[in-house]
């Protein structure tokens, strides 16, 4: 029995395909000077620069609050798939692997209508002082 065990591990081992990288490769995801809807970003803000990462993970049919972001930031999706609509009803779909420029300074919203959990890395060029994501007074 061990010797069929040993055998079938073996077996498998030989029948998965190595793949090998034989160099680098240097893919541009985005790049531009307008966030999704079309809106051109603003100025980087004053003060002193400060650089975040998140990983944000939005449960299956979770509404986010309206928000806005005061600094430019900028995404890709690793799992999922979003909606996020802004306050003129402008929409974009996300799935896996794609890249959002979001948008600065207004407000929007996103909500995950599947049935798995999307996960979003996001990266925030800011300033010291300032916060990441504000919600809106109304909601």
């Amino acid at each position: 029995m061990n010797r069929i065990i040993v055998l079938l591990l073996l077996w498998t081992v030989c029948a998965c395909k190595t793949t090998k990288i034989s160099e680098i490769k240097v893919e541009k995801l985005a790049e531009t000077i307008k966030s999704w809807n079309g809106d051109t970003l603003p100025k980087y803000p004053e003060g002193q620069p400060k650089v975040t990462v998140l990983k944000i993970t939005i449960p299956p049919k979770t509404k986010l609050h309206r928000h806005y972001h005061p600094v430019i930031n900028s995404g890709i999706m690793l799992k999922g798939k979003l909606k996020v609509v802004d306050a003129d009803e402008n929409t974009l779909y996300l799935k896996e692997g794609d890249v959002i420029v979001e948008l600065v300074n207004k407000i929007h919203y996103g909500i995950n209508e599947g049935n798995r959990p999307v996960e979003i890395v996001v990266f925030y060029a800011g300033a010291e002082d300032l916060p990441l994501t504000v919600l809106a007074k109304d909601d």
